[in-house]
């Protein structure tokens, strides 16, 4: 082997083994330290993450119902004609708002006609009872009757102003105006919810059907038609959320009200009331309903967080239990079921543990990307 050629190849080996230092080290600077830094969550968002402690509750189950939305009976009226006549004018339509004592329509009526007058017999009565007992007490006075011509005058006048006041409660109760018109009020604030009664229409004096429903809706019930099966489960007082085809994204609370204790022989079911606060009134008379009735299982507990703590992702449920800022544990956790605004975990959760109810999805973002 020539000296040269031992040169060359010693010169070759140097150059590999430099470049294979230099690969080597640079290998070394690109990989991380082992002491990283470990997730810490910021004072900032510290303020404004919410916590709650897991604790034993009793254990809730939800039953599920289709119904509607119905106007409280007891604030609904039904409003009627006390007299026959033709309707001259028609003030108000379906679905308008009235205030209590608010004109609706008016009637020209010959009943009417003869209130008016009788309510003037009963003034002249009054007028000329009044004149007959000045005279009597004159003649009196003069020697010229005996007191019982004045009681008996007393007494006619007495009976004249009850006449007189009875007419005039009569106006006042039934509306009555001059010019043979009765006015239709309105004897409570609400929405009109029914209406018969047009410009024009004549009715009879014998007329027996309601011209106008009047109901308040600033409360109403979700009727919910409850199977056989599990009538045994429902109480009055248990929480109840209704949801509609209006307002999707909207739960209504509410609690089971009045339960009807006979089955509908059409449904075969029974008829509960939830009542619910309505502000707004968002919630119309026969809405279509989504009623979700929760109630408690007996002798049956379970560890309960709110259900806004539960991730699920991955096909699995987890949580985010705090220690403290430094200390935030991903646990796997089995959900039995959630009922309203409570997840119930059936395993990865230990009573006293604490749980993130806000920001929990960007400390998981965090850790487990």
């Amino acid at each position: 082997m020539s000296y040269s050629y031992t040169m060359r190849f010693t010169v070759k080996i140097t150059l590999f083994l430099s470049t294979l230092f230099v690969l080597q080290a640079c290998k070394k600077e690109a990989t991380p330290p082992t002491d990283a830094i470990a997730f810490e969550l910021s004072d900032t968002m510290l303020k404004t993450t919410t916590f709650a402690k897991a604790s034993m509750q009793p254990l809730r189950n939800e039953l599920k119902y289709y119904g509607k939305i119905a106007t409280d009976n007891n604030k609904t009226i039904e409003v009627y004609p006390v007299v026959g006549g033709n309707v001259t004018k028609v003030y108000v339509e379906l679905g308008d708002y009235v205030q209590k004592g608010q004109l609706m329509a008016t009637i020209r009526s010959t009943e009417v006609a003869d209130f008016e007058k009788q309510l003037e017999d009963a003034k002249n009565d009054v007028i000329v009872a009044k004149n007959n007992l000045k005279v009597t007490q004159e003649l009196f006075d003069g020697k010229l009757n005996s007191e019982r011509d004045v009681i008996e005058a007393k007494s006619i006048l007495e009976k004249s102003n009850s006449q007189l006041f009875r007419m005039q409660e009569t106006f006042n109760i039934y509306n009555i105006r001059k010019g043979s018109i009765y006015e239709v009020r309105a004897p409570l604030s609400g929405f009109i919810t029914q209406k018969v009664i047009n410009e024009s229409m004549l009715l009879r004096n014998d007329h027996t059907d309601n011209i106008f429903d009047i109901a308040q809706i600033n409360d109403v019930w979700a009727i919910a038609n409850v199977t056989e099966s599990d009538i045994n489960e429902i109480k009055v007082g248990e929480m109840a959320q209704i949801t509609t085809l209006s307002y999707p994204d909207k739960v209504f609370q509410g609690k089971v009200d009045k339960i009807f204790n006979i089955i509908d022989p059409d449904t075969k079911a029974m008829k509960v009331l939830i009542k619910l606060g309505n502000p707004g009134f968002l919630l119309k008379p026969e809405m279509r309903a989504s009623i979700k009735i929760s109630y408690v299982e007996k002798n049956s507990q379970m560890i309960a967080v709110p259900s806004t703590a539960v991730i699920f992702d991955k096909s699995r449920n987890y949580v985010m239990v705090y220690k403290d800022k430094s200390h935030i544990e991903t646990r796997p956790v089995v959900v039995l079921r959630q009922v309203g605004d409570t997840a119930y975990i059936q395993s990865g959760l230990e009573v006293g543990d604490q749980v993130m109810t806000h920001n929990q999805l960007l400390v998981y973002d965090a850790l487990n990307d």
